[in-house]
C-alpha cells in the first residue's frame, strides 16, 4: 500500500505509516486515534524512533487529510530534520562566536515559526530550540513560510524546555526573556552567550521557562497597540543582539 499523500505532507494509513516508520522517513509527528491495537504498535515504533504521538479523535483526522482511509491514524511528514542541541552549539565552536540560540515557548502558529525560523537564519543564530509539546513544528506550512530557511537553519525539539535551559547554563548561556515588562533591550548587555527565548502568541512566556531566564528585556511601544506579533518581536530581538555584537566586535 502505497502511503497517501494530503495536505501538510500526511501519510495516511495503518500500514502506509508503519512502512514510513520502517523506511525512517523524516516524519514530524503522528496522529492517532488511540495508542491501544494495531494502533498501539504504531506507536511504540514511533517512540522509540523520538517522534512525537498526539491522541486525537476520528473528526480531526477527516478534516485533516479530507476523509481520506486513514484508518485512524497519519503522520505528518517533517521539512526538515531535528539536530540534537550539542549540534548547535557545535555550530558557534566551529564559527569561534559566543553562541548565539532562539528558544521558541510555545509558539504553535507555525506561520510565526516560519518566519522566526527565516529571520533566524538571516541574523546568523546558532539554532532554534523548540519544545516537544505545545509547539509548532518543522511541517511543510513552516518551511514555505521560512522561505526555504527551515532548510539551513538548525533546530533541535527537547522534552522540557526549562530543564534544557537548566543544563544550558551550566555552558555558560544566559536567557533573556522577551515580555513587554521587561527592561529595554538596547539597555541590556546581549553581547556573550545568548538565548533569547519568545513566548507564545497568547500568553507569552511560560512561567517555568520565564523562572530560567537571567534577564526579561522588552521593545519600547509608542503607539496604542501595546504589543507585537511574537514573530516581529522576535525579529527585532535579534538584530538588537546583531547590533550589539558588531559594536562590541568594532571596539
Amino acid at each position: 500500500m502505497k502511503p497517501e499523500q494530503h495536505t501538510e505532507n500526511l501519510i495516511c494509513g495503518r500500514n502506509a505509516v508503519a512502512e514510513a516508520l520502517r523506511a525512517e522517513t523524516p516524519i514530524d509527528h503522528i496522529l492517532v486515534i488511540s495508542e491501544t491495537g494495531s494502533l498501539g504498535a504504531i506507536c511504540q515504533a514511533a517512540k522509540r524512533a523520538g517522534i512525537v504521538v498526539k491522541v486525537t479523535d476520528s473528526r480531526r483526522l477527516d478534516q485533516l487529510t479530507e476523509h481520506a482511509n486513514h484508518q485512524g491514524v497519519c503522520a505528518v511528514g517533517a521539512c526538515a530534520a531535528y539536530v540534537s542541541v550539542s549540534d548547535l552549539l557545535a555550530v558557534s565552536e566551529k564559527k569561534g562566536t559566543a553562541p548565539f540560540l532562539i528558544l521558541c515557548d510555545g509558539i504553535e502558529d507555525p506561520h510565526n515559526l516560519g518566519a522566526i525560523l527565516r529571520t533566524a537564519e538571516a541574523a546568523g543564530a546558532d539554532g532554534v530550540i523548540l519544545p516537544k509539546r505545545r509547539s509548532a513544528s518543522l511541517t511543510q506550512t513552516v518551511h514555505k513560510t521560512s522561505a526555504g530557511a527551515a532548510s539551513w537553519i538548525p533546530v533541535a525539539r527537547v522534552g522540557n524546555l526549562a530543564t534544557e535551559m537548566i543544563a544550558l547554563k551550566k555552558r555558560g548561556i544566559w536567557f533573556y526573556g522577551a515580555d513587554m515588562g521587561g527592561s529595554p533591550a538596547v539597555q541590556t548587555d546581549l553581547t556573550g552567550a545568548a538565548g533569547l527565548v519568545i513566548g507564545s502568541e497568547g500568553f507569552g512566556l511560560s512561567a517555568p521557562v520565564r523562572a530560567q531566564c537571567d534577564a526579561i528585556v522588552s521593545l519600547p511601544m509608542f503607539g496604542r497597540v501595546n504589543s507585537l506579533n511574537a514573530s516581529v518581536a522576535a525579529g527585532i530581538l535579534m538584530y538588537e543582539v546583531v547590533r550589539q555584537r558588531g559594536a562590541a566586535s568594532q571596539k
